[in-house]
């Protein structure tokens, strides 16, 4: 099956700002993706590719970094898309998370939730407390230095996307998105800009077998929102 020019299930080689123009228009379900956080530039592009290439009501799952917070949902603001919610995520290995004068400890994970529209999949939202470890090195495929467990990942992507969904990851780096879309049965379309560490992804990603069932979530919030309370809901945000 193809989007364009590309087939899906594949890894691209290349600047996303080149490869993204040919993707169809509105043909995307869930854009979930994890830039170079100083790339403020990054995130404002990747808004107003997501209003361009994102179906109606849907969303985009961006990872950031908590020093350029400020600057990183403004640049999202600014491409068109529309704030939703801030996710943080705290590992229970708290080994890489990072020192500040030697007195507190960062071990959380911030992700941005914003929308063309309104989608109704941010009613998945789990309790954090369910995540379960998987952010370590042995859980890594070491092929990207900012790179996320595998475990972890397949996780969150699990909870904030369904099966058959298009995903799109413009930044994917080692491939853990990719593989973590593999494993769960969505397919995806993703560029990777550095040609060694693209083909070290594809390599990743073929070597990652399907599960025999699809799994999802186990934990989600005690109060499952409906998309028939969905309007209700929104109506006193």
């Amino acid at each position: 099956m193809k989007l364009g020019p590309y087939e899906l299930d594949q890894i691209y080689t290349g600047d996303a700002r080149l490869l993204a123009p040919p993707i169809p228009d509105e043909s995307i379900d869930l854009i979930f993706t994890d830039p170079v956080y100083q790339n403020i530039d990054d995130y404002r592009w990747l808004a107003e590719t997501a209003n361009r290439v994102l179906k109606p009501n849907s969303a985009a799952f961006i990872f950031c970094g908590i020093e350029w917070l400020p600057q990183t949902c403004q640049a999202l603001l600014d491409g068109g898309l529309t704030f939703r919610w801030q996710f943080s995520f705290t590992p229970i290995q708290a080994g890489g998370s990072s020192f500040w004068s030697g007195m507190m400890r960062r071990c959380w994970i911030s992700g941005l939730w914003f929308e063309k529209g309104i989608s109704h999949l941010y009613a998945r939202i789990f309790d954090s407390m369910a995540i379960p470890a998987g952010n370590s090195q042995s859980d890594k495929g070491n092929l990207h230095q900012w790179e996320k467990g595998q475990k972890w990942m397949m996780f969150v992507l699990s909870a904030f996307s369904r099966p058959s969904m298009f995903v799109f990851d413009p930044f994917c780096g080692g491939g853990t998105v990719p593989a973590v879309c593999k494993m769960l049965g969505r397919r995806y379309l993703a560029f990777e800009i550095d040609p060694a560490v693209a083909e070290r992804a594809r390599l990743r990603v073929l070597e990652t077998q399907p599960p025999l069932f699809i799994p999802e979530p186990e934990q989600l919030t005690l109060e499952r929102i409906s998309n028939e309370t969905m309007p209700d809901m929104l109506a006193g945000v």
